[in-house]
């Protein structure tokens, strides 16, 4: 089984390799950038996993780093790890297909769960596949293919659309979705859902396939039959 790979990407030297010695004690492979601008190039040499990313950096912030990322890889994790935790920058970061938000300071402890919980549940789905209308959903892959187009989905996308697909023409609990994806229904939380299954609802380009939403409760996933 390969290593999985982890770029780090922080400005704080003392804590980030604290941090790095901590992740790599558990197995995984951590690669260390002390700026965005370094960031961004070691990403492009290595092509990590995971991604753990501070917001506010010299040379080039999280936050834009993310978004050139964004551009051509829906693939891989991305962790923000900062002290912004205003609303505006949670939505903003998840605005950018971030998979975690997470409030320094931490517990290591408590990120390295979220780390095992992501690749843990990539495993335990390896061999999953949904047929939903005329569209193939493989979470493994976190792929959809229909009329021979595959779009890719994020981690937490690929999450909440397999809570739905498992449930199909069947309504499945907003705070149900948000105690699994994010672990607990905040109301930043639950507008941050929103959000993801709008990006789900673009990448769903079958017509027969629809996400209602019911008021204040949750979503059902249907799939037409003609």
């Amino acid at each position: 089984m390969k290593t999985i790979r982890i770029l780090l990407v922080d400005d704080d030297l003392k804590n980030s390799l604290l941090l790095k010695r901590f992740i790599e004690t558990e197995g995984y492979e951590v690669i260390y950038a002390n700026n965005g601008k370094v960031g961004l190039e070691m990403y492009r040499e290595i092509r990590p996993d995971l991604i753990l990313l501070d917001i506010n950096m010299p040379e080039l912030d999280g936050f834009e780093m993310a978004r050139i990322i964004r551009k051509n890889d829906k693939r891989v994790i991305i962790f923000f790890l900062t002290d912004r935790t205003d609303k505006v920058d949670r939505l903003h970061g998840f605005s950018l297909k971030g998979n975690d938000y997470i409030a320094k300071p931490f517990y290591p402890e408590e990120l390295i769960a979220k780390i095992n919980e992501r690749f843990d549940s990539l495993t335990v789905n390896q061999d999953i596949e949904y047929q939903i209308g005329d569209t193939i959903f493989r979470p493994n892959l976190s792929a959809l293919t229909y009329a021979d187009e595959t779009h890719f989905l994020s981690v937490r996308q690929t999450e909440i659309l397999q809570m739905l697909a498992e449930n199909i023409g069947k309504p499945v609990e907003r705070d149900i979705i948000l105690d699994k994806v994010w672990g607990d229904s905040s109301y930043s939380n639950s507008l941050a859902l929103n959000v993801q299954i709008t990006y789900i609802r673009r990448l769903l380009t079958d017509p027969k396939i629809t996400i209602t939403s019911i008021k204040k409760k949750g979503y059902i996933l249907s799939a037409d039959t003609y």
